[in-house]
Order: C-alpha cells, then sequence, then structure tokens
C-alpha cells in the first residue's frame, strides 16, 4: 500500500510540473515529430482546435478548409505537453515561431486551406505575454529578411480535440512520409525577449501576483477571476513584471491579491480566496468600509427611503442595474416599477443572478434577496405588487446603472 502511495505522489508531483499549449504550423504530422523531440516535452498530440463547431474529423476539417458562412474551421494543430523546469515556455514558443512561415495566411507552403493556418492557443497568461513578445521580435527579424507581416492567431484554448489514431506518431508509423519544411530560415539566435512588465494605472486597481505551478493560483483563477466583471481594473503579474508599485508587504506566496491606489498597496490577502471572500475585500475597497453602500452590502443594513440614489436611479432610460461590487447584472429597467415605496421595485431580478433566503432579523419573516456572485445583501422580495406579482425591493447604493446601448462595451 505504501509503494502506490509513493508511486501516486511521484506521479502528482510530475504532473504538477507539466503545462499545455497547442501550436498550428501546417500539417501535424511534422509539428508533432518535431516536437515530440524536444527534451522536456513530456507528450505531443495530434488534433484540432480554433473552430466553432464540436467533434472535428480529419475529413469534415479538410471539406471546411475553403470559409463557408459562419463556420470557423478548425486548424490542424500539436497539443504539446511539457514540463517548464526542462524546457522554458520561451524556448518553446521561440521553436514554434523558427519551425514553421507564419506570414501566410491560410496555408504553409503547398498545403492550402484555413486549416493549416498558423495559430498559438495559450492557456494561461504567462504564455500569452510570451507569445506576443516574441511574435513582436520576430516580426523584426522577419521584416529584416524580407517577409511579411505575421498573420498567427493567437487566442486562449477553448477546446482542443485530438484527431483520429491513424494520425497519432504518423511519421514514427511511416518514416518516409509527407514532411515538408516549412521553416523561413530566421533565427532568433541571441536576441534578447523583453516580456512586459506592469506600471501603475492610476487610481483604484488590483493586482493578483501568481508563479508557475501554483495550484492555488490556478484554482483562483479558475474560481474567481475567470467570471470577473467589476469596473475595477484587475491585473495578473508575476512578482518580478510589476514596475513603480510601493509595496508595503513582503509577497510571501501566491496568489497575492494587492488592492492599491495610485501605485501604493493600500491592502493585501495572501493565498486562495473563495468568491464571497474576495468580492467582500473588494466590497470594502471600492465602497469603503465606512460608506453606506458598504453596511447595505455587507452588513444587511437599508437605504433610507427616497435616498438619493433612489431619486436618480428611479426615472432612467432603458438599461440594466449592476452590481458595484462584481459588475453582475442584476435587474433590467423592464421589470422595475414604481411602487410608491422609497426604494427601487422590481417585479423580478435576471434569470440566475440572485439567491433567496428566509430572514429572521429584527422579529420579522421576509425573504432576503442577496447577489449570487458578490454575496451582497440587495432587499427584500414582497408578495404587494400589481396582478399578484412578486415585488423585489432593492437598495440603490449598492447598484450601478448601465445604458442598454452600453451593456456590450462593458
Amino acid at each position: 500500500m505504501k509503494k502506490i502511495i509513493l508511486l501516486l505522489g511521484l506521479s502528482l508531483s510530475l504532473y504538477a510540473k507539466t503545462q499545455s499549449i497547442v501550436f498550428g504550423a501546417g500539417c501535424f504530422w511534422g509539428v508533432e515529430k518535431y516536437f515530440s523531440n524536444l527534451n522536456g516535452v513530456v507528450n505531443a498530440t495530434s488534433g484540432y482546435a480554433g473552430g466553432n463547431y464540436d467533434n472535428p474529423t480529419y475529413r469534415v476539417v479538410l471539406d471546411n478548409r475553403i470559409a463557408r458562412g459562419d463556420t470557423i474551421n478548425h486548424t490542424e494543430v500539436v497539443e504539446v505537453v511539457y514540463d517548464d523546469e526542462k524546457i522554458s515556455t520561451q524556448k518553446l514558443i521561440k521553436s514554434f515561431w523558427e519551425l514553421h512561415n507564419p506570414t501566410q495566411g491560410h496555408r504553409q507552403g503547398n498545403d492550402r486551406g484555413n486549416n493549416y493556418r498558423s495559430a498559438l492557443y495559450y492557456t494561461n497568461d504567462k504564455q500569452k505575454e510570451i507569445a506576443l513578445a516574441t511574435k513582436e521580435t520576430y516580426q523584426k527579424l522577419l521584416k529584416n529578411a524580407g517577409y511579411k507581416k505575421i498573420t498567427t492567431e493567437i487566442k486562449p484554448l477553448k477546446k482542443f480535440y485530438k484527431a483520429e489514431e491513424r494520425h497519432q506518431n504518423y511519421l514514427v508509423k511511416h518514416p518516409s512520409g509527407y514532411c515538408p519544411n516549412h521553416a523561413t530560415g530566421v533565427k532568433f539566435g541571441n536576441v534578447k525577449i523583453e516580456t512586459k512588465s506592469i506600471s501603475p494605472l492610476g487610481g483604484k486597481e488590483i493586482v493578483v501576483i501568481d508563479a508557475p505551478h501554483c495550484s492555488f493560483c490556478e484554482k483562483f483563477k479558475k474560481d474567481v477571476l475567470d467570471e470577473y466583471k467589476g469596473s475595477l481594473t484587475l491585473r495578473v503579474a508575476n512578482e518580478r513584471a510589476l514596475k513603480g508599485f510601493k509595496l508595503k508587504s513582503k509577497v510571501v506566496g501566491t496568489p497575492t491579491i494587492l488592492f492599491i491606489v495610485d501605485g501604493h498597496e493600500v491592502s493585501s490577502f495572501v493565498g486562495y480566496m473563495n468568491e464571497k471572500s474576495f468580492y467582500k475585500a473588494v466590497g470594502k475597497f471600492k465602497l469603503g468600509s465606512d460608506s453606506q453602500a458598504y453596511d447595505v452590502a455587507f452588513k444587511q443594513m437599508t437605504d433610507r427611503k427616497f435616498c438619493r440614489q433612489y431619486e436618480e436611479f428611479k426615472h432612467t432610460e432603458d438599461g440594466v442595474f449592476i452590481d458595484k461590487v462584481s459588475g453582475d447584472v442584476l435587474f433590467d429597467t423592464k421589470d422595475r416599477f414604481n411602487s410608491g415605496s422609497g426604494w427601487l421595485s422590481f417585479y423580478k431580478a435576471v434569470d440566475g443572478s440572485t439567491i433567496e433566503k428566509t430572514d429572521s432579523t429584527f422579529g420579522m419573516r421576509r425573504v432576503e434577496v442577496i447577489a449570487k456572485k458578490s454575496g451582497a445583501h440587495l432587499g427584500h422580495v414582497f408578495n404587494d405588487a400589481p396582478d399578484g406579482k412578486q415585488r423585489f425591493c432593492i437598495n440603490a447604493t449598492i447598484l450601478e446603472f448601465v445604458k442598454r446601448e452600453d451593456i456590450k462595451k462593458k
């Protein structure tokens, strides 16, 4: 049993060191062969990515190589799983650029069609940063060599589809098979690649410091940051990328969440934060711990009747009301009505944006309305609206208004 546990621990340890990235550089047979032979690459798998339809096959991808209607075709790619303690992300991406001609649009050499387009699909922010930095440098080198503009598609990976088994290790099975060389011959050589640093933006902002192989960083990103829609700028960076910030805390672990005003740290949190803890901290930072909005949202207080924000919001033009803390859309003006109560009134909340629970405070039995993402207290629900409908009685100080025409700009 101890041996099994030891082997399992070793396996998990090895797995924790790896990450993946997906490259499209023409016919995937040769690309797979190239990357599989690099020291530090754990696995290279041929497949498809970048399209807008499910379950692509080799035949379907070939049939879609000429654009039709709204279909975005997948391109032939290779998923590269690698240990970045043995091969750096920068070296891997530089190898990708040097492997093919990234200036040809929908082809590589004589292979023509959108399924042969150059593409890089990253799986984390550091890969994105390096991809863009190396692209900028390689573009200058290509231009000096007489090549045109890089056309490579650089996007986050949505989904990788493994190709049919006959395409895996194709050139191992068929040593004399098709494997053209599309490289331009342009090399990075000793050119230094400068990845971008971040400097203070001025005003309030949130900076999250992460690190490679940090499982808590990945969990925080997945559980919280990927869905963040708040109005405060939030950036994720390695500690070494921070330039010009005045930090009062020593970074002793990751993730470290920094709340910054004009480049100066005003507060910080170290380690994983769940969604509710994060948004309570954001609320304190953005709204102010002594503000009416914070008291309403996180101390279950109530706005005064006919407060200033109510007067501003009761007759707005067409649009929506969003959570000041999370940025989530909570209520729509289409559902607003004037109850005469002195608080904003709606027939309903936007589907899926709130939760309701029994509230027995102050000797009353009511139904409390809570913002699903931020956990902020919004108000209560009563069964006294016209035509027997419900009335969502909502505090205005925790809301922001966005015109309908500006929603997509948020």
